[in-house]
């Protein structure tokens, strides 16, 4: 079956007609990694020699250093070298989803012009570490069609009402928090609609490493020196940080940058690590990634949504193995801050609602 990658693609240019191709990014991404130009340069394929001359070409383009060297303490990156680096996973974190989306729309269709495949599922998500992943499993099945579509939470349940879709992601935070997420998505469900359950995450706030500006929790995003960066408007994310501010009485209006929006948990992580903003708020996966400071505020279930004659899908089969396969499985268990939850079992939503209630936010 054909498969189809978009990835964003950047260059730099002078005003005097100079320009530089970004290659130098991946050297820059191993400096941060292992701490050694020599592991650097040998993880990117190149020499010691190159990686140095592609590090000198690129401190003269720019006028300033890219990395430090100590020795007895390996390498660093510059201030520059960080800003370009983080710059880099931003633009990746914030456009990943669309180009992946605009994908697998070229997939489906060259694909069924070329009758490769079968029908199968299609399943609109809003954007996360297990959900990409999941994403990833389903691919090596090539015996189907999967359309996997990065929506807002808001979106994909609208778009399984619609009959857009046979799956859509679903957030629910666990304790009472979780019947306030269910209000604002009430007029699209319906008593016929199933409950895959995947996986428990962990949300909170992003930081800046070590926590500089001395953050403690949410009342201290109203702070007039603080900086705040949001996930998008519809987004379950962006729902709980709502309903954690409401049920604090805290006035959203007042944090500055609240309506500064980013469309993925690592675009938020990577906002905060280029020292664009103080704080995020998302998912511990992300925090790690790029070397924050994560306060825990709040567990969310993961699941999927479906309606019941879905069930019958054979393509719905084939996703409710892949949940349940132990290989997949441990894939997810080492995500920080996402923990499974009986993946692949199927309960009424009524049911898996109360269930969740019963749990503890934290």
């Amino acid at each position: 079956m054909l498969r189809i990658e978009i990835q964003p693609r950047w260059r730099f240019h002078q005003a005097d007609g100079s320009s530089l191709d970004p290659q130098g990014l991946a050297l820059l991404q191993a400096v941060h990694e292992t701490g050694k130009l020599t592991e650097a340069a040998a993880r990117t394929g190149y020499s010691y020699r190159h990686a140095w001359n592609l590090l000198a070409k690129w401190e003269a383009f720019f006028g300033s250093p890219l990395i430090t060297l100590a020795r007895g303490k390996g390498a660093r990156l510059a201030p520059l070298g960080e800003k370009l680096l983080w710059a880099d996973q931003r633009i990746r974190a914030r456009l990943s989803p669309q180009l992946d989306n605009l994908a697998g729309e070229l997939e489906v269709e060259l694909n069924r012009a070329l009758q490769e495949t079968r029908p199968g599922l299609r399943i609109h998500a809003s954007h996360g570490f297990a959900v990409a992943a999941l994403r990833e499993w389903l691919e090596q099945d090539t015996r189907w069609q999967w359309e996997v579509q990065f929506r807002g939470g808001i979106e994909a349940v609208v778009a399984l009402h619609r009959q857009d879709c046979e799956v859509a992601g679903l957030h629910v935070p666990a304790g009472p928090l979780g019947s306030l997420s269910m209000s604002r998505i009430q007029p699209w469900l319906r008593p016929d609609q199933r409950v895959i359950t995947f996986v428990v995450r962990t949300q909170g706030l992003m930081l800046a490493p070590g926590n500089p500006r001395g953050i403690g929790g949410l009342a201290d995003l109203l702070r007039s020196d603080l900086r705040f960066v949001n996930r998008e408007s519809g987004s379950g994310t962006r729902m709980l940080l709502e309903s954690l501010l409401l049920r604090d009485n805290l006035d959203s209006a007042a944090i500055a940058g609240f309506h500064n929006e980013e469309y993925t948990h690592a675009a938020v992580a990577a906002y905060v690590a280029s020292g664009m903003a103080d704080a995020g708020f998302g998912v511990e996966a992300a925090a790690r990634q790029f070397g924050l400071t994560f306060i825990p505020m709040a567990r969310e279930h993961y699941c999927l949504l479906c309606r019941a004659d879905s069930l019958q899908l054979p393509a719905m089969g084939a996703l409710l193995k892949v949940l349940q396969n132990p290989e997949f499985q441990a894939r997810i268990a080492r995500l920080p801050g996402y923990a499974l939850s009986r993946p692949g079992e199927v309960l009424p939503l009524a049911q898996a609602l109360d269930q969740w209630r019963k749990e503890s936010l934290l």
